[in-house]
C-alpha cells in the first residue's frame, strides 16, 4: 500500500458518503469534445498572442500578451496532467495517450515520461516528506524569501531539472533512456523555434515572442499554480494535505481548472473540466471540517512576506475564509 493510501483510508471513506454515486459517476465522464475545446482554446490564446506581440511594438502593449502566451504554454503542462491521469478519452487507448503525451510535453520542454512517472510517484506518496519526489526532490529546502522567489524566476528550469535528474537516477535504465530521448527531442524542438523566429523576423522579435514567455512568464505561472497545490496543509490531516482554493472565474481559465488541486487529490479521475462541480457538491465536507479557502494573492503575501514555510499549516491567512462563514 502506498503512504497516501495507507493514511486516507478513513478519509477516502468519508468522501464517498459526501456524494451520491450516481453523482461521482457523471463526475468522472470522459468528453473528449470538451478536452479538444479547451486545448484548442488555449493553443488559440497562444497564437492570438504571438500575433499580437510581433505586430504591437511599445512594451506595455505586448507585455500583457507575452503572459497570456506564457501561462498558455504552461497549461500544455495541464493538459499533459490530464493524459496522465488518462481523463481524456471516454474509451482509452494507450497508443492516443502517447500520442498525447508527447505532443503536450513539447512545448515546455519536458519528458512526457518523466512527468508521468514524476506526478504518479507523487500521488502514491502525497503527505511523505521523502517518498513524494515533488516535495523531497523540489520544494526549497531552506526557508528564505530569495530562495523561494527565485522560483518564480528563470532559475526555475535548472532547479527543476536538477530536481528531475535526482529523482531519474532512481529509475529503471529503460526508463531512463526513454526520457532522455524525449528531453533531447523537446529540447531540439525548443531551440528550433528560437533560432526559427531569430531568422525570420530578428533577435528583437524572438526577445519578447519566445524569451520573455518561457523563460519569465512561465515560472511566474509554474510557482503561482505550486503554490496553490500542497504549501498551505495541516500534516495532521489527510484531507488537509492539498491547499483549498476558491473557485474564481479568471483563474479557472487562466489556470485551466488546474486550480481545483484539493479536489484532484480526492479524485484523481475526474476530469479538470468537471472540478469546479466537484468542489460545489464538496461544500459542505469543508464546512463540516472547518477547511479553508484561499486566494492566489494570500498566499503569496503568507509565503513570500510572512516567509512562511512550505508544506506547514499556515495560520491566520490574508484574505482567506472558512467555508462555513461563507455558507
Amino acid at each position: 500500500m502506498n503512504y497516501y493510501a495507507e493514511h486516507a483510508q478513513q478519509l477516502k471513506q468519508d468522501l464517498s458518503r459526501e456524494i451520491p454515486t450516481d453523482e461521482l459517476r457523471v463526475l468522472h465522464q470522459k468528453r473528449p469534445l470538451l478536452h479538444a475545446m479547451v486545448a484548442l482554446g488555449n493553443l488559440a490564446a497562444l497564437v492570438i498572442s504571438a500575433v499580437a506581440i510581433v505586430m504591437l511594438q511599445s512594451w506595455y502593449l505586448w507585455l500583457p500578451f507575452a503572459f497570456v502566451a506564457g501561462f498558455a504554454i504552461f497549461n500544455c503542462t495541464v493538459l499533459l496532467h490530464e493524459v496522465v491521469h488518462r481523463a481524456v478519452l471516454a474509451k482509452s487507448d494507450d497508443a492516443t495517450y502517447r500520442f498525447l503525451g508527447l505532443l503536450y510535453a513539447i512545448p515546455s520542454g519536458i519528458s512526457a515520461s518523466q512527468f508521468t512517472r514524476w506526478h504518479l510517484d507523487h500521488h502514491a506518496s502525497l503527505g511523505s516528506d521523502d517518498e513524494d519526489p515533488k516535495r523531497h526532490y523540489l520544494s526549497p529546502k531552506r526557508n528564505v524569501r530569495w530562495l523561494k522567489a527565485l522560483y518564480f524566476t528563470p532559475a526555475l528550469f535548472p532547479i527543476y531539472f536538477r530536481a528531475a535528474a535526482k529523482e531519474t537516477a532512481s529509475y529503471e535504465p529503460e526508463l531512463r533512456r526513454r526520457i532522455a530521448i524525449e528531453r533531447l527531442i523537446t529540447i531540439a524542438f525548443q531551440l528550433g523555434v528560437l533560432f526559427a523566429i531569430a531568422l525570420i523576423g530578428s533577435w528583437a522579435i524572438a526577445w519578447k515572442l519566445y524569451i520573455v514567455p518561457i523563460f519569465f512568464v512561465f515560472p511566474i505561472a509554474f510557482a503561482l499554480n505550486r503554490l496553490g497545490q500542497h504549501y498551505d496543509i495541516d500534516p495532521a490531516d489527510p484531507a488537509k494535505w492539498s491547499t483549498l482554493m476558491k473557485g474564481s472565474w479568471f483563474w479557472d481559465r487562466a489556470y485551466l481548472y488546474s486550480n481545483y488541486h484539493l479536489e484532484h487529490h480526492y479524485f484523481p479521475g475526474v476530469p479538470f473540466y468537471s472540478l469546479p462541480r466537484l468542489q460545489k457538491l464538496l461544500m459542505p465536507f469543508y464546512e463540516k471540517r472547518g477547511m479553508t479557502m484561499h486566494s492566489y494573492g494570500g498566499l503569496v503575501w503568507n509565503y513570500l512576506v510572512l516567509n512562511r514555510k512550505p508544506h506547514t499549516k499556515w495560520d491566520e491567512v490574508p484574505g482567506a475564509t472558512t467555508v462555513a462563514t461563507e455558507a
